[in-house]
């Protein structure tokens, strides 16, 4: 069954649990579900405990008492802290569907109330969204079990934050820095930076330190900022119309010499000068790119579901570092200048986004003399104005 709509109050208590770094999923615990002792463990309450390494419903049998798995939790109030037992279990009957109990819940919620789950140390941490005051614990309060619960992992996530900045300070007050590529490029500064930093270049999809994601950019100059790089993900080949990256560089490619290449931005807003640009198809989910070619159409497609777990694992927390360049004896040099640092994208806010236009895609595609095609993306960006609006408050230091 699919979650009540949120009330503004849990709305709130959500956004602060997250400018806290609290990592949460969310059950609604029905009337049935209490008289019963059962609750359904929903697709995200399934994901969070298999991300988080405590419990893979995939790899459980059926049989509460052959394969049910017992977990410590407690239920958190203002003040008190209820120890209790979490039950996973998958049923002999109903094809052996998700479930999940906590003991002592019919005395700690109401039918309907909204329950974030969180982990810790193995753990599970329940907190009644519909009646724990979290601004009053964490500003008023500030004791107790939720308040000593919150702070801790606030204090943690802050200890990572303080220890880069540091190091980016460290480095800034050095002075220019000289790019490490000889030519000048769009990921020069990125690689300059992780270089100073000890960071091996690599193209993995993980955060780039300790859990933060590490983005630096160009400051502009006038009052437009450039673009942010949010991710790189290609389309799911097995729904697209093309089958590979090679397939839209022999279709809509140009000759820069020496290279045969596809470098263009695609957005909702408007067809670029290769007649490509994005569509969604909210019924199906999809993000799809389009030709303006009749003949071909829609021929590379996203599972929408799929960019959003992208950009949630991506920018769990992200250090986005500015930097000023100047051309020494012919090389970029760079100086590290600020950092702003955001926790937890909103992603129901980026297909709202895509769709006016202020996230978009760039493909970096080209062949070249030899016949290999390489593909740098497809980077999806975001218009540096927009960045609030996909990223709880941030938080901007200065370097130097």
């Amino acid at each position: 069954m699919p979650l009540r709509p949120l009330t503004d109050t849990e709305r709130r208590r959500i956004k602060r649990l997250t400018a806290e770094s609290v990592d949460i999923t969310l059950i609604q615990p029905t009337r049935t579900g209490l008289e019963k002792s059962i609750l359904d463990a929903t697709a995200p309450v399934r994901n969070f405990l298999r991300v988080r390494d405590i419990h893979d419903y995939e790899l459980q049998g059926q049989g509460a008492t052959e394969h049910g798995v017992k977990i410590e939790a407690i239920l958190m109030d203002e003040r008190s802290a209820t120890r209790s037992i979490a039950s996973l279990y998958r049923p002999k009957t109903k094809a052996g569907d998700p479930r999940v109990w906590f003991t002592k819940l019919p005395a700690y919620a109401d039918p309907d109330d909204m329950l974030a789950i969180t982990a810790r140390e193995g753990r599970l941490m329940v907190v009644n969204l519909t009646k724990v005051d979290i601004d009053h614990v964490l500003d008023v309060q500030q004791s107790g079990a939720l308040w000593e619960l919150l702070s801790q992992v606030d204090a943690e996530a802050t200890e990572v934050a303080n220890e880069l900045l540091e190091r980016l300070r460290a480095i800034a007050r050095t002075g220019l820095v000289p790019s490490v590529m000889d030519a000048r490029a769009d990921t020069a500064i990125g690689r300059t930076l992780e270089t100073a930093l000890g960071i091996a270049i690599n193209s993995a999809k993980e955060p780039d330190y300790k859990g933060i994601e590490i983005k630096s950019y160009r400051r502009a100059r006038g009052s437009r900022e450039n673009r942010k790089t949010l991710f790189a993900q290609v389309p799911n080949w097995d729904i697209s119309k093309f089958k590979s990256s090679r397939e839209i560089l022999d279709n809509f490619g140009y000759w820069r010499e020496p290279d045969f290449k596809l470098y263009c931005t695609v957005s909702t807003r408007t067809s670029n000068s290769q007649g490509l640009s994005f569509a969604l198809d909210d019924k199906a989910g999809l993000l799809n790119e389009v030709s303006d070619q009749r003949e071909i159409g829609a021929f590379a497609s996203w599972h929408l579901k799929d960019l959003r777990e992208s950009l949630a694992k991506k920018h769990n927390e992200t250090f986005w570092v500015s930097a000023d360049v100047q051309e020494v004896e012919g090389r970029d040099h760079f100086r590290f200048r600020d950092v702003i640092h955001t926790r937890k994208p909103i992603a129901s806010q980026f297909d709202i986004l895509i769709e006016q236009g202020e996230i978009t895609m760039d493909h970096l595609i080209k062949r070249n003399a030899k016949g290999r095609v390489s593909e740098k993306g497809p980077l999806f960006k975001i218009n540096s104005p927009s960045l609030e609006l996909l990223f709880p408050p941030s938080k901007t230091y200065a370097l130097a």
